[in-house]
């Protein structure tokens, strides 16, 4: 049996071919190299995926940082426009808040030296102060435009009958707007009597109409804005010499709660109708001056 077999059985069990070891070693090497090297890629796209998540978490961390800094600043902006609104009040908060009071002489005459203190010299501001008696009896706020007119003109018929001149009027009544106007001349039923009235003020009336108005015949009243009684002076189509009586509607006030004087468009014309020779009337005592 042991000469059959050759060599012994047992040797060749434990030591296999060399050529068979060699395919075995080149058939595993491939397989193991991949493994190797796969290791190192996946690695490093881990590596890519964590560093991207993490920039990504930074730029949503800095965007929440962001938007409430953004915020804040925004706030702080809004609440210092509140207080800087806050500050600012208008007329009518003033007003609204103050309880309404009847006007005076000194509030005209502190009217006057504000708006020349900057345009006339200290010797020309004394001689646009007024006396007292350049003034009639303020309203109290209790007297309609009628029964005002008739306690600061007893004499009006008498007044009536003297006054013959075209382009001109004995009683001026100057207020704000043209709806005031209409407002004023119904007023006056009760007491101007068979006395002519006619409105002086700009909304849809051509100055060119009331020119040949006041050249038709004699016109007693005049009630109007400062405005046009201004264009009028100038063009000559209204004569300031037989004027006798001045009346400011001075305590009306509009829905604003403003009156004449604290309309800037209206202060400004009403103050150079003054210029346009009523102080200069009223120092010589040809014009009084009434606040309704």
């Amino acid at each position: 049996m042991g000469d059959d077999l050759g060599d012994e059985w047992w040797t060749h069990e434990g030591n296999s071919d060399p050529s068979e070891e060699e395919d075995e070693t080149q058939e595993k090497q491939p397989t193991e190299k991949p493994s190797t090297q796969t290791k190192p890629e996946k690695r490093k796209r881990l590596k890519e995926k964590t560093v991207q998540a993490k920039k990504k978490k930074k730029k949503s961390e800095q965007k929440e940082c962001i938007i409430p800094q953004k915020k804040e600043t925004e706030d702080e902006k809004s609440t210092k426009l509140k207080k800087k609104r806050k500050k600012k009040k208008t007329i009518t908060d003033v007003l609204s808040s103050s309880e309404p009071k009847p006007g005076c002489p000194a509030d005209l005459q502190n009217l006057v030296t504000q708006y020349f203190s900057d345009k006339r010299s200290v010797i020309e501001q004394e001689e646009l102060k007024l006396l007292d008696s350049c003034f009639l009896s303020s309203n109290d706020l209790t007297h309609t435009l009628s029964s005002y007119l008739k306690q600061v003109c007893p004499k009006w018929a008498k007044l009536q009958k003297q006054h013959t001149e075209n382009s001109s009027v004995v009683l001026l009544i100057v207020c704000s707007s043209a709806l005031r106007t209409i407002e004023l001349i119904k007023q006056l039923t009760a007491f101007k009597g068979g006395a002519k009235a006619i409105k002086l003020f700009a909304k849809h009336i051509k100055i060119e109409e009331q020119v040949k108005q006041l050249q038709k015949g004699v016109t007693h009243i005049g009630v109007g804005t400062p405005g046009r009684i201004n264009a009028l002076i100038e063009k000559e189509g209204l004569n300031l010499r037989p004027l006798r009586h001045l009346v400011l509607d001075w305590n009306w006030r509009d829905q604003k709660l403003r009156r004449m004087v604290d309309i800037p468009e209206v202060k400004l014309d009403f103050m150079k109708l003054l210029e346009s020779g009523v102080l200069k009337a009223c120092k010589e005592d040809k014009v009084k001056i009434g606040l309704f």
